[in-house]
């Protein structure tokens, strides 16, 4: 350990009272601020337990003390401090035999009052998870397309002799057996329907991606919405309009979005269902693509947000796989579905749910002119 430099900055203790203190240590993220001299001048409880050390041995102390110093956390500070603004990297892995192993998302940000001194926030949580679950509902997605190939061969065609001998007996059956020839026929509609969005998971077709408006694709989305099933719901939206274009395909877009919008206004039915859109533009965002782990830039956000009843905590880690639902009429396909173009697009979709709030937020590349693109 080195022996404890002069601290070149260190706020008055009057400007973190207890309230602050409490603040800070309640969070589950580390917090650590970085002086100029990259010291260590101020870090919360969790950041204590990150670093395997108390305050009184951490604050004042380099950094490199406890990470080692070509970890791509000091390339993260010098670019806030290069750039002046924030900048988030995912799936970093911070290891030394005094902390461990950690797989970690990291978001550095400068503090404008103090220029050099950088406020890093750690998360334990790290993108890999994502990405690990995005393959897995791919792979879902290979199985019921399978399931809907085989369902189409071998159920699909009794299905329509069931269906046109239950017509044919309705012609001569009584009122009350009509009611029950009505009823196989609305079944076997039920089911051949249900096979149908079933094969939508078929990828085998080259996917067209072209230069597409995230808010073109949004705005349609909002008056399908309108004058359809949103009828009762509020809308507000909140769109940067700098973004640039999205790579995407258009109408596989707006179908995750009208998946989207409608799961939120069927989460918040009643009269006060207000639902919020979102697009921003996220600087520094990347994450490793599974396979070759080159780091992908997904600038664009996309948020849907709901204030319905949330989502049950023991649906959130499947609430992206086929055939689960807590609708009594849903099949469970509509977010497999859309986690499968999503993915598709090269991107991420994720959901955070509280009491009164649903989140679905959705990460995109942006369009890039290049060979394959239009």
């Amino acid at each position: 350990m080195n022996p404890k430099p002069a601290i070149t900055w260190s706020a008055p203790s009057e400007e973190y009272d207890l309230d602050d203190e409490l603040i800070l240590n309640g969070l589950s993220s580390a917090i650590l601020v970085i002086n100029t001299d990259q010291s260590i001048i101020k870090l919360n409880a969790a950041a204590e337990q990150l670093l395997s050390s108390s305050a009184t041995k951490i604050v004042g102390y380099p950094l490199s003390d406890f990470i080692p110093p070509d970890s791509p956390l000091f390339v993260l500070v010098e670019q806030v401090r290069r750039e002046n603004h924030a900048v988030s990297e995912y799936d970093l892995t911070i290891e030394t035999p005094r902390i461990g192993r950690h797989f970690v998302n990291v978001h550095a940000a400068p503090i404008s009052e103090r220029p050099g001194v950088v406020i890093l926030s750690i998360h334990s949580r790290s993108i890999a998870e994502k990405i690990d679950r995005q393959l897995s509902y791919r792979g879902a997605a290979r199985s019921v397309t399978a399931m809907a190939t085989m369902l189409a061969h071998e159920v699909k065609n009794p299905l329509s002799g069931i269906r046109g001998a239950a017509q044919l007996l309705e012609d001569t059956a009584s009122e009350d057996d009509q009611s029950l020839t009505r009823l196989i026929r609305d079944e076997v509609d039920r089911i051949v329907e249900l096979v149908d969005r079933m094969g939508m998971f078929a990828g085998d077709a080259p996917i067209r991606y072209q230069s597409v408006n995230i808010h073109q694709i949004l705005d349609r989305v909002l008056q399908v919405s309108k004058i359809g099933f949103g009828r009762h719901a509020r809308f507000v939206t909140r769109f940067d309009p700098s973004l640039p274009p999205v790579r995407g395909n258009r109408d596989q877009l707006v179908q995750v979005f009208l998946n989207l919008i409608k799961n939120a206004v069927e989460a918040a039915s009643d009269e006060a269902a207000e639902i919020v859109m979102e697009t921003s533009y996220q600087h520094g965002v990347k994450l490793a693509a599974p396979g070759n782990g080159e780091r992908v830039h997904l600038p664009l956000t996309i948020s849907i947000t709901d204030n319905g009843t949330g989502i049950p905590d023991d649906m959130m880690p499947h609430l992206f796989d086929p055939f689960v639902t807590s609708k009594s009429q849903g099949s469970g396909l509509g977010l497999a579905l859309v986690a499968k173009i999503i993915g598709d697009h090269g991107g991420i979709v994720e959901c955070e749910t509280a009491n009164t709030k649903t989140v679905f937020r959705v990460m995109l590349p942006m369009f890039q002119d290049r060979e394959g693109f239009e």
